[in-house]
């Protein structure tokens, strides 16, 4: 049973990839997660405001009050460089490669345009096979309008393309006026890959001491519909490989996006609950699917019920919107 397949350029075992998160915090998870079967691994996301928060701190305890004495020559602050940070991601991308064999995905998200394509760069030199930019942009401000923001996303994009030569991908989020727009613009640009979808924190409010406070919640298997949908409608109208993430648990569910078009099927909350040798369960579940349902390969799948290609096409539009509300009883 050929459960290969190929995702920005690369070759994989298998489309299971356990997605950007803690897990890849620790090379022995890494270790595991290849033991397990996984295809390909995209590591933890590096944050610019982290690097910018540690050298604020570092500058703080260690330049703050360097003239701050009677014989001082000068009340200028010793100028340092936020772009030194990131050594310890960086490391552990090394690490990693040096560990074990399927391919380091690397995961960027930035603040600044010249953040984005510094930190691309030194991901690139650190050993990483491709880059999965995990752009985060939820802006509050009423002035900014939608074309401003995709205009940013565009920008980010266009900018690492023209300083790396390592394939990247881009991970979007569900929440544009005209998902498909942005997507064919991102696609002009000569991106690798897109990511369906991206999580965005949801913050919630403490009752007790009335605050606002983290509070992550795992995706369910319900999350899928969504990415299932997109992957779907998009393949098939884009060069670039669709990957899809969001509510991922079983066999069943990477099948069906492999159905819907998507080159691999990213988990991670699903290895957070099960542990990591799920992973090895959901492949061993995909092959028997498989060979029940006489597919060879997954080439012989991928696209067989996306939008181009069902005879109904817009059940994945709005056709079926009032049969489904009629259909709960």
């Amino acid at each position: 049973m050929d459960l290969s397949t190929t995702y920005l350029g690369l070759n994989l075992k298998n489309p299971i990839v356990p997605s950007a998160g803690p897990l890849s915090t620790n090379i022995d998870n890494i270790k595991a997660m290849e033991d397990a079967g996984a295809g390909a691994i995209v590591l933890y996301s590096l944050f610019e405001e982290e690097i910018e928060h540690d050298a604020l701190e570092l500058n703080h305890y260690t330049l703050a009050n360097t003239d701050s004495f009677p014989e001082a020559q000068s009340f200028f602050p010793v100028p340092y460089d936020i772009k030194i940070g990131g050594e310890d991601y960086l490391n552990h991308l090394r690490k990693a490669k040096e560990s074990v064999n399927i391919p380091i995905i690397g995961s960027l998200n930035g603040k600044k345009l010249g953040g984005w394509v510094d930190y691309a760069k030194k991901i690139e030199q650190a050993g990483a096979d491709a880059l999965e930019l995990n752009i985060y942009i939820l802006s509050a401000d009423h002035h900014k309008s939608c074309t401003t923001i995709e205009n940013t996303y565009l920008d980010i994009v266009k900018s690492v393309l023209e300083n790396v030569k390592i394939p990247v991908a881009v991970k979007l989020h569900p929440f544009f006026t005209s998902v498909s727009e942005l997507v064919f613009k991102l696609d002009q640009t000569g991106v690798k890959g897109l990511v369906l979808f991206n999580r965005f924190y949801q913050p919630d409010i403490d009752l007790d001491k009335l605050e606002v406070i983290p509070n992550v919640l795992l995706s369910t298997p319900m999350d899928l519909r969504l990415p299932l949908r997109w992957t779907a409608i998009l393949y098939g109208q884009v060069k670039a490989d669709l990957a899809a993430t969001s509510g991922i648990y079983s066999a069943e569910d990477a099948l069906k996006l492999i159905m819907a078009g998507s080159k691999i099927t990213q988990m991670l909350s699903c290895l957070l609950k099960n542990g990591i040798p799920h992973i090895a369960e959901v492949l061993k579940h995909m092959v028997q699917w498989m060979e029940e349902h006489e597919y060879e390969s997954l080439n012989t799948m991928r696209g067989s019920m996306s939008y181009i290609n069902i005879a109904d096409p817009a059940q994945f539009e709005r056709a079926n919107y009032m049969k489904v509300l009629h259909s709960y009883k």
